[in-house]
């Protein structure tokens, strides 16, 4: 494993929208329980930033479920959502301030793992609440460097269902590849 590839934790204590942007084209690792290394290439997230953010969970303040949320930078968010299906996000910013980056789609390098939307990508990668709060400096999750992608390839739109969080629901936190077919939602947002 070459770990020059692997983001540094300074990477992740950034702002929270510079982060999403520029996780894309990097790649998200997962070592399994076999040793092997899943990878993919990240095509879509969505930003939540900050204690003000209607969409955030964090928005109400600390409790135990979002507390990897007040972390600074580089950990894993990892929770539940309709008793089913695990999302996971990385942490973004300092200590202090709640914000984290939604990863809803990778592609594989090769041919062997796509995964669309975030409750997909987690069963994919194998991903559950005992990676909740685990670094992205580890050897069990990770993000590489990657291909950076131009600002024409990008596309800036609503985040997916969070219509119930009011005008922060219109803002373009969710960044894509444009027209990746990798993508999750509707097509006329890739």
């Amino acid at each position: 494993m070459n770990k020059s590839r692997r983001l540094p934790l300074r990477f992740y204590r950034r702002n929270t929208l510079e982060v999403a942007r520029d996780l894309l084209g990097r790649s998200l690792c997962r070592r399994v329980a076999t040793g092997r290394v899943l990878r993919g290439r990240i095509v879509e997230v969505e930003a939540y930033d900050g204690p003000n953010d209607r969409a955030s969970h964090a928005h109400c303040g600390p409790t135990r479920r979002n507390a990897p949320m007040f972390a600074a930078g580089g950990i894993a968010y990892v929770y539940r959502i309709y008793g089913v299906h695990h999302c996971f996000n990385v942490v973004t910013g300092r200590c202090g301030y709640p914000a984290a980056v939604l990863i809803r789609a990778t592609e594989p390098p090769g041919a062997d793992l796509v995964a669309s939307g975030p409750g997909r990508l987690c069963r994919a990668y194998a991903i559950g609440a005992q990676q909740d709060g685990c670094s992205l400096a580890g050897r069990e999750l990770w993000i590489e460097e990657g291909r950076p992608l131009a600002e024409r390839a990008v596309r800036r739109t609503p985040r997916i269902g969070v219509s119930y969080a009011g005008p922060w629901a219109r803002r373009a936190y969710r960044l894509v590849v444009r027209d990746d077919p990798a993508a999750s939602g509707p097509r006329r947002l890739r």
